[in-house]
């Protein structure tokens, strides 16, 4: 069957968006495993170092923790809630968040699953607008917020307490005003007032619901929004949540196509970049409505596909990003088990949008970025291997030499052999005035990008932005501010060049005295950091503009978006700086386990030298040993390669067992 241009897979081949939702959580789950097996397998054989722990941690941190937003974004009343029912809660076989007539989800709601906190519903107050605290700054502090226990075996019980989110308050017009939901200049979009004057507000600010579905559970969270009035009344909603959202989902009417509310919200909160277009879907939501008894199917069908193609050239998308759907009509069905139906649905369409666009390009970036941790982790091991195998080889020239010799000559290696270790412990006083450079330098880094430095620069917008009355150069004072930030990354970025340069010439310094194989890691590209800085500008920016000029001449309200930056710039920083760090420590770290391996090497020559003088086989029983320990390295070396490619082609659907990881035999 062929709905628009969307050509529907057969139900036994289909992959829904659950189901390649959950082959992601596999492997996801499948990787973990196997990094953990790597890396006990490291540490039992001493490759493991501080850089390479933290890196292993990282890495396996990253890909048990990884998320997945999609945000479903609509004007009231076209079906939004519904179509959360439809894909992901049809199995509890009724509605789970509320979907009745009229507005129904009154304030932004999120669903995930986090294993520390039982499953509930918490709710944060409306009246936590009137004071300045970011949303994220609230999430700290959860005994400001109401909570519901839920119980996840119980659908209405479940259904019943998520009935909250739609809950509202009626409060004076000044109460209304101050918390952003009346304004005297655009009276057109203001709420009615009941027949008492008072104005119906969402009860709630915020709602946070956590229990145990599958699909939370892999890492879905689900991001629920409500119509223009609330979201452009939520800054922190509009330039932070949305924007970091790996897919947007916008639901239209089909009936009634691309309303001029619909196309504010698109064009103010939705697109703020022509790259971004890519990671939007948007919906027709409801074509049953166009199912008419009196119009043949082909008649009903051509009016969709008009439908689609012009609110595709409305919204500038391609028309293979407008799908055409019955929410209603697919949760029915899957309640039913009517595939007829679902298939009428055109939900099944959506599903594989969802699936093979979002999920197939979380997966891409994912693997992408545990193929470069996974090889650096190759490297620093390797480069352990080598010096010990380099070492090995030193003795065993070192013992040979001896074979046949008297003790007076075994008496002077072993006098060498402490020479060299004096001169080795003189190294130390070079390599830690390095080292202090290297932490000063470091702590200028962590200034620059530091909380202290991040607080003066939002204290200097605040301040501007204060200034009384309407503001028409809000733009340009964003625009200083955002160059002051980006200089900031360039000049650590400067430091790390100069740290690089500092140790490469020491490492040189080192290899060749000591024939070490130190090598500075290449230091991080922040360039990607600058670039999610002028992501959160173009966010910003667009909020900007005449649409919301009113509000921002509310001092109380810009503090607000100020606070959205610092927390969105905060954790960008925080995630330069953790990269910073890591880099650096993998550098010192390659060097302490080098240092560490030449002591130990020391120890055994001269352990070595001592056996000798006390038997005369000991000797050939040491170069027996040597050439054991050789023999062994080899084979270290070897299963090492294999285990990192094994980790990197964790495939999704992987269930077979894992090799075994004992030790080299």
């Amino acid at each position: 069957m062929k709905v628009g241009s969307f050509t529907l897979i057969k139900d036994s081949v289909r992959t829904s968006f659950n189901q390649q939702f959950g082959q992601h959580g596999a492997w996801r789950r499948e990787f973990a495993l196997r990094l953990k097996l790597l890396s006990d397998w490291m540490d039992s054989h001493e490759l493991m170092d501080a850089a390479v722990q933290e890196r292993l941690a990282h890495l396996e941190e990253q890909v048990r923790s990884d998320k997945v937003m999609v945000a479903f974004v609509a004007e009231f009343s076209r079906g939004k809630s519904e179509l959360i029912n439809a894909i992901f809660f049809a199995q509890y076989g009724r509605r789970i968040m509320p979907a009745s007539a009229g507005r129904t989800t009154m304030c932004p709601t999120e669903l995930g699953y986090d294993a520390q906190v039982d499953p509930c519903l918490r709710l944060l107050p409306i009246e936590t607008r009137l004071q300045p605290q970011s949303l994220m700054e609230w999430r700290l502090a959860p005994e400001q917020w109401m909570r519901v226990d839920l119980d996840v075996n119980n659908p209405a019980q479940l259904a019943k307490a998520l009935e909250k989110v739609a809950e509202v308050r009626r409060v004076s017009q000044d109460e209304a005003r101050a918390l952003g939901f009346w304004h005297d200049e655009t009276p057109e979009d203001n709420p009615p007032l009941d027949a008492k004057g008072l104005v119906e507000v969402p009860k709630w600010r915020h709602a946070l619901i956590n229990f145990a579905h599958p699909l939370l559970k892999q890492g879905l969270v689900i991001l629920d929004t409500p119509g223009l009035n609330a979201i452009g009344a939520e800054p922190e909603l509009t330039v932070n949540l949305i924007p970091q959202a790996h897919a947007v989902v916008f639901i239209l009417g089909a009936d009634t196509g691309v309303t001029k509310s619909d196309l504010a919200i698109w064009r103010e909160h939705l697109i703020t970049e022509a790259d971004g277009i890519s990671s939007r879907l948007v919906v027709l939501n409801k074509i049953d409505t166009l199912w008419d008894a009196l119009s043949t199917p082909e008649q009903v069908q051509a009016q969709i596909d008009r439908q689609r193609a012009t609110s595709a050239e409305i919204l500038g998308l391609p028309l293979e990003q407008v799908i055409p759907i019955s929410a209603q009509r697919g949760l029915v069905a899957k309640v039913t088990n009517d595939k007829a139906l679902l298939r009428a649905s055109c939900l099944p369409a959506l599903e594989d949008a969802l699936a093979h666009g979002v999920l197939g390009q979380r997966q891409k970036i994912l693997r992408s970025a545990v193929a470069v941790g996974i090889t650096d982790l190759r490297t620093e091991a390797a480069r352990v291997v080598h010096m010990r195998r380099r070492d090995l080889a030193e003795q065993m020239l070192e013992l040979k030499s001896l074979r046949g010799k008297n003790a007076g000559v075994i008496q002077r290696m072993r006098l060498r052999i402490d020479q060299e270790l004096k001169e080795f412990g003189q190294s130390n006083i070079r390599i830690h005035a390095v080292r202090s450079v290297h932490m000063k330098l470091l702590r200028d880094a962590f200034d620059i990008l530091g909380v202290s430095a991040l607080k003066a620069e939002m204290l200097t917008l605040n301040t501007s932005l204060r200034q009384p009355g309407i503001k028409f150069g809000l733009k340009k004072t964003y625009a200083e501010t955002f160059a002051r930030l980006t200089t900031g990354l360039g000049q650590v970025q400067s430091i790390m060049a100069e740290i690089h340069s500092m140790l490469g010439a020491t490492f040189r310094q080192l290899n060749a005295d000591y024939g070490f194989s130190l090598q500075v890691p290449a230091e991080p590209d922040l360039a990607k950091y600058e670039r999610d800085l002028e992501q959160v500008q173009r966010n910003h920016q667009q909020y900007l503009g005449v649409g919301n000029v009113l509000r921002l001449a509310q001092a109380d309200f810009t503090e607000r978006l100020v606070r959205a930056l610092a927390s969105r710039v905060r954790v960008l920083y925080e995630s330069a700086l953790s990269e910073v760090e890591l880099w650096s420590k993998s550098a010192t770290a390659q060097l302490d386990a080098q240092l560490r391996e030449r002591r130990k090497s020391f120890g055994r020559r001269i352990a070595a030298i001592e056996r000798i003088q006390q038997a005369a086989g000991g000797l050939d029983e040491r170069i027996g040993e040597i050439e054991a320990s050789e023999a062994d390295l080899l084979r270290i070396e070897s299963k090492l390669g294999e285990l990192t490619l094994y980790v990197m082609n964790a495939p999704a659907t992987d269930t077979t067992a894992v090799p075994l990881l004992s030790d080299p035999e």
